[in-house]
């Protein structure tokens, strides 16, 4: 019945915009015991009542933010919102926290059931504020005490009811002027409800107080639920072994350096001689042993005034290794000139730039024999082209199988790309360098055929004559009017118009029937250099013109994708506070393919 109507008052008090411990926070107002509505801040020692940071973040923390809001929006595209949930979330705490009081230090005791946090959250406050008893659970809801005026906002974020926000006697110690303790319900208490509201709250407040028992010190829920995922949150954590005036002797130092050692074992640090890391000691709430040292120690704490910056600084640090697998490459990442190189010869192959070369060889030194060869041979070879069924008809194209193996070769081409400059990259990345590569892919077979075209025609257009051409082909008329001319001799002296003398007619007519043989032998052996060099230019030049066209279409994507990588490698390290570990370098090559070249 009291508890109701104590509930009923507060809602009373808190509809007529007032809040009240219900218990003894009442301050001098006058004989009525007026209770202070806590919003003029007369009494305030820094005469504000609500001061917020105003301004973005300075320093080194401000610099990570930027990255971290710079690294999300480089990674929409490329990873998935439950992969970037944690670092949204860490800018949206921090933007909220940068927006409320930065003269207030929010600092929650938690602890098991049973464990005296609610016991130390009074000794601490000097006044029996939270609810203390054998039943289990004590603490159902989050209950907050403020040393000052202006801490609304941040009790807002927590989503602690005015009702359920205490003051201490007389304002309490002035070394915890800016203190805003909050008692948490048990976070292993059987209700679901309770361990949902500690892992919201513990989430939100600038450091944690964790208060464990001589029996439940090494319990496995505390260490593995929550001190070993807040291990880089060390130097904003205490923890506090209570209960020591239950163990006889040296009992208390022996169950301190175990704890201490369960600490190393979660990774969490422990702050001694001077080293930053958790706050670990030793104390009796209930008889006060060691809660006057935790006082100076929270009081120096809050008076410094970096525990938002130092706890949202972890928080990053904690977003920034949840997203390590994702952004950072062991080795060596990217494409070499070897790698281009290579590239682009598997699809001069898929073209078939060597047999192009072969045959424009062929087309020399066909077109040499036709020049400088012996009339007789050209007019029989003439004759046996006109006896060649389907001669006249244009040369078929290539085969379908021909074609498909081409295109084959070059899906080959673009995926063994595509696997190596992948190799060594997050998986994201990877499969994002592999997609550029196959949509810069399509309709590389066609263009490629085009390409190949092109240089056909062109080639039947280049002038295959070079200057002797003309002599060789002189002295092959030469020849040939030899042969004529020992004819008709010949015939003149049987039919007895000339004088009777065989020898001079044959030795001409031979001079010219061997004469017109040994040019055209001499020409087939000075065109085999200039044939070689003229095929070798052609599987050059279409050599030359695949690489460009894969280079255009599949290695500057890829490369876009490298340099994007590039970019978001070097935002994590700013955001991991190691820039100088991310930055890649990369390497120039020719023909626009320096972009591919990325270093892990």
């Amino acid at each position: 019945m009291t508890a109701i109507t104590d509930e009923r008052a507060d809602d009373e008090n808190e509809a007529a915009g007032r809040w009240d411990d219900g218990l003894i926070a009442r301050r001098a107002g006058g004989e009525d015991g007026e209770v202070e509505d806590g919003t003029d801040g007369e009494d305030d020692p820094w005469g504000e009542v609500h001061v917020p940071i105003g301004g973005p973040y300075v320093g080194p923390l401000r610099v990570r933010l930027d990255a971290l809001r710079e690294l999300i929006g480089l990674s929409r595209t490329r990873l998935d919102g439950q992969t970037l949930a944690e670092a949204g979330r860490v800018l949206d705490e921090a933007a909220a926290r940068q927006r409320l009081s930065s003269r207030h230090t929010v600092v929650a005791i938690a602890g098991a059931t049973g464990s005296g946090k609610s016991t130390l959250f009074n000794a601490l406050a000097e006044v029996p504020i939270s609810e203390t008893g054998l039943r289990r659970p004590t603490t159902a809801a989050p209950i907050a005490c403020t040393w000052s005026e202006g801490a609304a906002g941040l009790l807002d974020r927590l989503a602690i009811p005015p009702r359920l926000r205490r003051r201490p006697l007389a304002g309490g110690d002035e070394e915890l002027y800016g203190l805003v303790l909050v008692d948490l319900p048990d976070h292993d208490s059987a209700l679901l409800r309770h361990r949902e509201q500690v892992d919201r709250v513990v989430a939100l407040v600038d450091a944690v107080i964790w208060v464990v028992d001589p029996e439940k010190y090494a319990d496995a829920a505390l260490h593995e639920r929550y001190l070993r995922p807040l291990a880089g949150h060390a130097e904003i954590t205490f923890v506090v072994l209570n209960q020591i005036d239950r163990l006889p002797g040296d009992t208390a130092d022996q169950v301190l350096d175990d704890l201490r050692r369960l600490l190393d074992e979660d990774g969490m640090a422990v702050g001694e001689h001077g080293e930053p890391g958790a706050t670990v000691l030793a104390l009796s709430a209930l008889t006060g042993e060691g809660v006057g040292e935790l006082r100076d120690l929270i009081g120096k704490f809050v008076q410094d005034r970096s525990a938002a910056a130092r706890r949202l600084s972890a928080d990053v640090d904690a977003a920034a290794a949840k997203l390590r697998s994702v952004y950072f490459a062991d080795g060596r990442t990217g494409l070499d000139e070897r790698s281009r190189e290579d590239f682009g010869a598997r699809l001069a192959e898929a073209i078939g730039a060597s047999a192009a070369g072969e045959a424009a060889e062929r087309v020399w030194r066909r077109n040499a024999s036709r020049a400088c060869g012996t009339p007789w041979l050209r007019l029989w070879r003439w004759y046996e082209r006109t006896r060649m069924p389907g001669s006249g008809l244009p040369e078929p194209g290539a085969p379908v199988e021909d074609e498909l193996t081409a295109r084959q070769r070059v899906e080959q081409a673009v995926r063994t790309v595509a696997d190596e400059a992948a190799a060594g990259l997050p998986a994201p990345w990877a499969q994002a360098v592999r997609e550029a590569a196959v949509r810069g892919a399509e309709g590389l077979p066609e263009a490629l055929d085009e390409l190949a075209e092109r240089e056909a025609a062109a080639t039947k257009e280049r002038p295959l004559r070079p200057a002797w051409w003309p002599a060789a082909v002189l002295a092959q008329a030469a020849m040939t009017l030899l042969q004529v001319y020992g004819g008709l001799w010949l015939v003149g002296q049987i039919i007895g118009v000339l004088t009777p003398g065989l020898l001079p007619p044959v030795m001409v007519m031979l001079a010219g029937i061997v004469g017109g043989p040994l040019v055209e032998w001499a020409c087939a052996a000075a065109v085999r250099g200039p044939a070689r060099r003229y095929g070798q230019d052609a599987q050059r030049r279409l050599h030359e013109a695949a690489a460009g066209c894969g280079r255009a279409k599949v290695l500057d994507p890829i490369a876009g994708e490298l340099m994007r990588y590039r970019e978001v490698r070097e935002q994590y390290a700013t955001v991991s506070g190691k820039a100088g570990a991310g930055r890649a370098g990369g390497g120039s090559g020719s023909g626009g393919g320096g972009a591919v070249r990325l270093l892990g």
